[in-house]
């Protein structure tokens, strides 16, 4: 069981520049608001009590069970089915991680989730944009896919992300595309027709891979075209294989970076501790990666804390943390002026620290 009581991050990781790539709006709203919106619409929670409920998010990310981890999500989609609250919730998410000192965020979110909730996915994601637009944190929206659906569903929803692209005429838009849901049993080939399409129209891949399944799932997403890998942790299972030194410059030679949820990966089983997480053993081989949240409501977690326990538990230093801030960068799918403007801040803090 997890530790959920780690002390508060050093202030100045609080102030440190930071990026945040993998990070979904249904896993991360504020525990006011998810209950406001279930008042207003009618729903049931386990407690309206704010205290109470966080400690039932809690439980369940401690529970060591992907099936609990996952039982908060019925309620947050529904919580969240209608333009008014899909808008404030990309909002505030995108408020907090300016409050937490992110530079840059890239939300993500599966529109058709909420079609069954009678909201249109057109209506649904232009209701996150204009919420992302809000804020002054510079954005962009990452759409899912759900990998266990049909490859029609995954299709529909690639139309959907290449509708609202980002653009010069529409600045906070979707810049990626991601495959998210079960990984064991539903292969990311069985849409490589739509992966393909969004390959060809340029917009950006990023997919769950090597979470809850082997690593070679990593090597086959980025086969189909990934340029960042959700999770990945798997992949360390292969670098001490007679396959190690191959799947490694596949990965540099794609330049392909893993967007990597220590919390979340525990909470999960795809790692034992936050101590022996595979983090350690790809970034010490040279894998390109980040810091990420995942969930910050359902994993009960921040950016902050995620940097404080890679340093308290793993050994990591402020150096590795600046590096994997640096690397994420570069692996941002906003547009090349906004990745500057963030990369000029983050250097100007790392000078004040003595880090440059």
């Amino acid at each position: 069981m997890m530790d959920m009581s780690s002390p508060r991050p050093d202030p100045e990781l609080a102030s440190m520049p930071k990026v945040l790539l993998h990070d979904h709006l249904d896993g991360s709203l504020r525990i006011s608001t998810l209950i406001e919106l279930c008042r207003r619409r009618g729903l049931a929670l386990p407690t309206r009590d704010p205290g109470a409920l966080k400690q039932w998010f809690e439980g369940n990310a401690m529970a060591g069970s992907l099936e609990r981890y996952l039982q908060g999500f019925a309620l947050t989609v529904a919580a969240m089915a209608d333009v008014q609250a899909l808008e404030r919730v990309a909002f505030e998410a995108a408020e907090d991680a300016r409050a937490q000192g992110c530079v840059l965020a890239e939300f993500r979110m599966a529109p058709l989730l909420l079609q069954p909730h009678g909201v249109a996915p057109d209506d649904a994601l232009a209701a996150m944009l204009a919420g992302l637009e809000r804020s002054e944190l510079a954005c962009g929206l990452i759409v899912c896919g759900m990998r266990h659906e049909a490859p029609e569903r995954v299709a529909q929803a690639a139309d959907l992300a290449l509708r609202h692209r980002v653009s010069p005429q529409r600045a906070v838009g979707v810049v990626g595309f991601d495959l998210a849901g079960p990984e064991r049993g539903w292969p990311a080939t069985r849409h490589a027709k739509a992966l393909a399409r969004l390959r060809e129209a340029g917009l950006p891949l990023t997919l769950h891979a090597g979470e809850a399944d082997e690593g070679q799932r990593v090597l086959e997403a980025v086969a189909l075209g990934a340029q960042r890998i959700g999770h990945g942790v798997r992949l360390a299972d292969l670098l001490n294989t007679d396959e190690g030194p191959q799947a490694l410059q596949t990965l540099q030679a794609a330049r392909v970076h893993l967007e990597i949820c220590p919390t979340s990966n525990v909470q999960t089983g795809a790692a034992v501790s936050i101590a022996d997480h595979p983090i350690r053993s790809l970034w010490d081989a040279g894998v390109s990666l980040s810091f990420q949240t995942d969930n910050q409501l359902v994993s009960c977690t921040t950016l902050n804390r995620e940097g404080q326990a890679l340093m308290d538990e793993a050994g990591f230093q402020w150096a590795d943390l600046l590096a994997m801030q640096e690397q994420a960068l570069q692996a941002s799918f906003l547009p090349a002026p906004i990745t500057q403007a963030a990369s000029n801040k983050l250097q100007a803090w790392a000078e004040v620290q003595g880090l440059r």
